[in-house]
């Protein structure tokens, strides 16, 4: 491995063990880092995961090391936020999930991005 490839963590899942009910999990990370593409400054933001799961839910140790591999990644705000939705979909298959990125400001802009997948029904 060069020493510029950051090394690709996987997400991992454990059993739900009620996946007759439905619940929703809320996971928040306040402290996700990227990088800007067009500048190479880093990125500072908030992203927050809400999911009714299905059969498997998402381990929060891998999730972490996950988050933290984008720390020297270059992506958009749209981009990353997108990503890690579908990273998250592959890997645990709820029956629906939102991710939101609200980013910090910059230049006097702050954005957010959400992206969603499956129905909100329930």
């Amino acid at each position: 491995m060069s020493e510029n490839k950051q090394p690709d963590y996987a997400l991992e899942t454990f059993e739900n063990q009620f996946p007759e009910r439905d619940y929703l999990i809320t996971i928040t990370c306040p402290e996700f880092t990227s990088v800007c593409p067009k500048t190479g400054l880093p990125d500072f933001g908030t992203i927050v995961i809400v999911y009714r799961p299905g059969k498997l839910c998402v381990e929060l140790k891998s999730l972490k090391y996950y988050l933290l591999n984008y720390r020297n990644r270059g992506c958009f705000y749209e981009h990353v936020t997108n990503l890690i939705l579908d990273d998250l979909v592959a890997a645990c298959d709820p029956r629906w999930m939102q991710v939101r990125g609200e980013f910090t400001a910059r230049g006097g802009i702050q954005t957010s991005v959400s992206v969603e997948y499956g129905s909100t029904a329930s």
